[in-house]
């Protein structure tokens, strides 16, 4: 079972069911996995669980499976927000990836007074964390929501979902109590404006990562990675 390939599909799963996937998904099938009909494949949808399913047809540019039985049901996973600026191409893409891989369930990126990236092309970004998502298997896929302005989307922040901001160069206590987001700023850090918003809201918590000054994107990475341990610890006592 650990090496039969692994797909996200938006449909029902349940035993019976036929279920066709996507062209992308019957090229990685026949051209990149060399499997035909006849051949186990696992699912998931994020509502259902995880199901074991039978290749009954495989073209280039179409497959069909048929879903014989359920091997994981749907569990409860931490409800982690990440915010963060957009980067360039690279560095934004490995935030997605390791972010999914980190159990987030939803990513809302944020323009800043100082992000450099202009837009972002979220089709793209939802196959990363979709791929991240199957090959980590994990049973769901982290939300990806339009870019905003912090400005906005902290002017409508629900205020009983703590936001941990992580501040670099600041005399902060590190990440401890729980928060059910997290914030990272752009690779110039966030204005003395936006500072001073993020301090004045009862939501936000400012926190350090360490003493080192660290990239955006390896900030959102250590960042969510305390606050999963953190959240770790919490459940165990």
């Amino acid at each position: 079972m650990q090496d039969d390939p692994r797909l996200f599909t938006q449909a029902p799963l349940a035993a019976g069911l036929a279920v066709s996937l996507s062209p992308a998904q019957a090229h990685y099938l026949g051209a990149v996995m060399r499997r035909g009909p006849g051949d186990s494949v696992r699912l998931f949808n994020g509502r259902d669980g995880e199901w074991r399913a039978r290749l009954t047809a495989l073209r280039k540019d179409r497959a069909a499976v048929e879903v014989t039985g359920r091997l994981r049901a749907q569990e409860p996973e931490p409800d982690l927000w990440l915010l963060f600026a957009p980067l360039k191409r690279d560095a934004t893409d490995l935030v997605v990836q390791k972010a999914t891989e980190l159990g987030v369930s939803a990513l809302l990126p944020v323009f800043t007074e100082r992000t450099n990236a202009g837009r972002m092309n979220l089709e793209r970004l939802t196959a990363i964390a979709t791929e991240a998502a199957e090959q980590s298997e994990r049973l769901s896929v982290p939300r990806l929501e339009q870019p905003r302005r912090l400005t906005d989307t902290l002017g409508d922040w629900d205020p009983t979902r703590l936001l941990a901001a992580a501040i670099e160069r600041a005399a902060l206590p590190q990440i401890g109590a729980p928060a059910g987001a997290l914030l990272v700023g752009p690779e110039g850090g966030f204005s003395q404006v936006e500072l001073d918003a993020l301090r004045a809201r009862p939501f936000v918590v400012p926190v350090s990562l360490g003493r080192m000054v660290l990239r955006a994107e390896t900030a959102a990475i250590a960042g969510l990675a305390l606050l999963q341990a953190q959240a770790t610890l919490d459940s165990r006592t």
